[in-house]
This record gives structure tokens, sequence and C-alpha cells, in this order.
């Protein structure tokens, strides 16, 4: 099971030393102490909303940027550990390098569009032994998922 606040512990971490700062500066400028700011990055703090707004303050970086990245992350875990495609099926380490795991069928009618024909099929597949392929791809099959 993946928890939020591991996720979201990944994300503050991610960026803080993608600006090259340490624990402590980040710390002092958010005005939290360093072990708590280190557990929160390690997952085993739950952060209060003051506390993110406090930190993402500190790192200069909006709020929304955090939960963001937290949200995609999350929607790709969710993706390798429960398969949202009809038939789909952890691949094994012994089949070929590719395969196709779905194929879209029907129109929006039976979403409230009458009319409308089918999107263009896309052939989803999974590349070599990594379930579900390349992760860029994947973050944007997941963005693209958004009803119209």
């Amino acid at each position: 099971m993946v928890l939020l606040r591991h996720l979201l512990g990944d994300v503050l971490r991610r960026l803080r030393q993608r600006q090259g700062r340490t624990l402590r500066e980040v710390s002092a400028a958010a005005r939290v102490s360093l072990g708590y700011l280190s557990e929160v990055e390690r997952g085993q703090k739950e952060a209060s909303s003051e506390l993110l707004t406090a930190i993402c303050g500190a790192l200069g970086i909006p709020l929304s940027h955090v939960f963001r990245e937290v949200s995609d992350n999350f929607a790709l875990a969710e993706l390798q550990n429960e398969p949202v495609f009809t038939g789909a099926r952890e691949p094994s380490l012994d089949q070929p390098a590719e395969r196709e795991l779905a194929a879209p069928v029907g129109t929006f009618e039976a979403a409230g569009r009458p009319g409308l024909p089918a999107p263009p099929a896309r052939k989803l597949t999974v590349s070599g032994n990594v379930p579900f392929g390349n992760v860029e791809d994947r973050v944007r099959d997941v963005t693209d998922m958004v009803p119209v």
C-alpha cells in the first residue's frame, strides 16, 4: 500500500535537493525543527497544512506544485499496484518485450454524448520487463484521462 506521507516526503526532499539546500537551511527558513522536517521528508510524520505552507514558502515553491507532483506519483503507484485496464495483467519476466494490454471500443454514447465517434484507438503496451513501460509516458497517459 502506498502512503501519502511517503510520497509527500519524497517530493519535498527532491525539491529541496534540487535547490542544493540542506535540511538545516530549510528548517530555519520554515521555522520548523530540523528533526521534524527530517521525519516529514522520510514519511514518518504527517505534515499539517500550516507546516506544508511554511516548508513550501521556505523552498519558494507553490503548495499546488507539490500537491501536483504527489498526485502524479500517487496515480503512477496506483497503476502499478492495481491495473485499471480491462484484462490487464502483470507481465512476467519471460514474456516478449511488447504486448497489447487493451483496445478501446465503442462510442461516447454510453457516456451521454450521442453521435460522437469513439476516439482513435491507441495501443497500450508494456515495454521490456518494467511494468507499465516508460514512466514519462504513463504520466502523460494519466493526465490524458481527465474527462472532457
